[in-house]
């Protein structure tokens, strides 16, 4: 035989049918350890790459196929010199090298410990893809079982270039995603870094095409990152699958509702908080993020850090939501929601992960920045105006209004009264007219509120607005030129006023 298909994988799904189909095309059989004793084993003539190279791996199986009569047969582009080179080393002529990598990601998903992954980081497979995928125009480089029925669809030496390239694109993206799992988990290891890395990767597995984008005329996928954390791992009980803005809306409920202490309900729409109760049950929880606003909850997103029970799924379904994200649900709860089968209903742990970045693509690149952690910091909590108050009466509206306004888009204004949301401002162009915003939604409920702002007040107007709705407490990050501004207006209409040192901006 003077071609040869090379053969070395983990993962032996449909390993014998696609070396059968070689055989069958008159291409001889290469393979390593594993691999060629199982190739063996049902009933196929294989030549095992120490019989090629003379070598017998060493090191426990960590060196074994790092030899230049194996290269050259993969690497020779059959010129008159290439040939000439192949052979004085007697090195095969490769036509197929077929080789997935150690389950690296498998065990790292496992929470295998650092020992463990280190093991499982492949050299020289890695090495064997790329060699292969650089010399795609005559070698054919496959990295995955779902590729086999696609390779024995036509004899090998009838696939075009572009399809070989196609499959050099593919092993490519596997080695890359395989070591950027590697470089992830070294970061890890690392803990966290005081300096974002000079090199910044990212690895992410489609878990599945969604309907489309933000607009039908988009395409949108879900990547899910490595771990069983987040959205890939929660339970769907029941609704289609979540879509693009689902997603999006979904991650602001549930990271908001993660933030507050449980039990606690918050309301989403369009990536905005619409409603925000925290209370002694569950229930009293999702009312007043429900009376919070019951005009924009219609159609939004719920999450309810805590268990659901059959009587507050019963008022969950008196409305049209498009999904429920909650901790748990008793089997009661699921079945009364069963009858709402478009209402998408999730359960997922309201666990922040420890660690974690966001990312946000703009032309030509991308933006990276550390997730915001939004926590009430009451040792730097600094009072600037107005009478003394004991912060422990206001330590509930403070914690909400505070969580809250992170999670609105700048500029933000949130007004909170016993444990709810009373008006939320945001995304305006500037801060008097969220503060009217809010204010006005709030009405009443405004008397006695806590207010909190992202960012500081560039004018003592806000503090103005606040005074005209009996305002009860004002927090704000402080800061401006013009400080003095709403220190004094808070004085002259006795609201105590204090100040975070920090801002949450959203955008």
């Amino acid at each position: 035989m003077d071609q040869w298909a090379l053969l070395s994988v983990s993962d032996k799904t449909g390993i014998v049918e696609l070396a059968q189909g070689f055989v069958d095309q008159g291409i001889g059989l290469l393979a390593s350890g594993g691999t060629y004793q199982y190739l063996r084993d049902h009933g196929l003539t294989v030549k095992s790459l120490e019989d090629l190279t003379g070598f017998t791996e060493i090191l426990g199986g960590r060196v074994k196929t790092l030899h230049p009569r194996i290269y050259a047969g993969i690497l020779s582009r059959e010129t008159r010199d290439d040939v000439n080179d192949r052979q004085k080393v007697d090195a095969p002529h490769v036509v197929a090298v077929v080789v997935n990598l150690y389950p690296f990601e498998a065990f790292l998903n496992q929470g295998a410990d650092q020992a463990t992954l280190i093991e499982k980081i492949d050299i020289g497979g890695v090495a064997l893809i790329r060699a292969a995928a650089k010399n795609f125009q005559h070698v054919a480089v496959v990295v995955d079982p779902s590729q086999y029925a696609t390779v024995l669809a036509k004899p090998l030496h009838a696939v075009t270039v572009e399809e070989r390239r196609r499959w050099a694109y593919q092993a490519f993206n596997h080695v890359a995603y395989y070591d950027a799992l590697i470089a992830q988990s070294f970061g890890d290891w690392e803990g966290h870094q005081a300096e974002l890395p000079e090199l910044y990767v990212v690895a992410g597995r489609k878990s599945g095409m969604l309907r489309y984008g933000e607009n039908p005329h988009q395409r949108a996928g879900f990547y899910a990152q490595t771990r069983d954390v987040g959205f890939q791992s929660a339970k769907l009980h029941q609704g289609k699958a979540l879509s693009y803005n689902n997603l999006a809306d979904a991650d602001t409920a549930w990271r908001l509702a993660a933030t507050l202490t449980a039990p606690a309900a918050v309301a989403v729409k369009h990536q905005t908080p619409c409603g925000a109760g925290v209370g002694q049950s569950l229930a009293e929880a999702y009312e007043k993020a429900y009376q919070a606003d019951p005009v924009s909850i219609f159609g939004g997103i719920v999450a309810l850090n805590g268990i659901v029970d059959a009587p507050l799924a019963n008022r969950l379904t008196e409305i049209f939501l498009e999904v429920i994200i909650a901790e748990g649900f008793t089997d009661e709860a699921l079945k009364v929601l069963s009858a709402k089968k478009n209402v998408r209903v999730l359960e997922m742990p309201f666990v922040l992960p420890e660690q974690s970045e966001e990312i946000r693509t703009v032309t030509g690149g991308f933006l990276v920045q550390e997730r915001d952690r939004i926590t009430v910091p009451w040792q730097s909590l600094k009072q600037v105006a107005g009478p003394a108050v004991s912060l422990a009466e206001y330590e509930q509206d403070i914690t909400l209004a505070w969580a809250t306004v992170g999670f609105v888009k700048s500029n933000a204004i949130v007004v909170v009264n016993a444990g709810m949301t009373v008006g939320i401002g945001g995304g305006q162009t500037n801060r008097i007219d969220a503060a009217r915003q809010a204010l006005a939604q709030a009405g009443d409920k405004a008397h006695g509120a806590v207010l909190a702002s992202d960012a500081f007040f560039p004018f003592g107007d806000v503090m103005e607005e606040a005074a005209k709705h009996r305002i009860g407490l004002v927090i704000q990050p402080g800061g401006s030129v013009r400080d003095n501004e709403s220190i004094d207006a808070a004085n002259a209409h006795g609201i105590p006023l204090f100040f975070t040192g920090e801002r949450h901006f959203r955008h």
